[in-house]
C-alpha cells in the first residue's frame, strides 16, 4: 500500500523533494504538498484503492505523513471488503 500512495504522490502531490527520499513520517507538507495537491491526492486514492474518503477523514492529519495517509487508507480499504 505505501509504494502505491508513493506512486501517488510522485504523480499528484507536486512535492519539491524525490518521494523516495522520505521517511514515512516525514511532513509532507514541509516536503511541498499543498491544499490544492491534497485534493489531487485524495482523489487518486479513491480511485486507486476504491474507496470513499469519509468527512471525518478530511483534516489535515489524514495527509500529513505518508504513514498517516496509509493509514487512512488501509482503514478505508478494510471497511469496505
Amino acid at each position: 500500500m505505501e509504494q502505491k500512495i508513493r506512486h501517488i504522490l510522485a504523480a499528484h502531490g507536486k512535492l519539491t523533494v524525490d518521494v523516495a527520499s522520505l521517511a514515512g513520517d516525514s511532513d509532507l507538507f514541509e516536503a511541498g504538498l499543498t491544499s490544492h495537491a491534497t485534493v489531487n491526492v485524495m482523489l487518486a486514492c479513491e480511485d486507486e484503492f476504491d474507496v470513499e474518503f469519509p468527512d471525518e477523514a478530511l483534516k489535515k492529519a489524514t495527509f500529513s505523513s505518508i504513514g498517516a495517509l496509509s493509514a487512512v487508507v488501509g482503514r478505508l480499504v478494510d471497511e469496505s471488503a
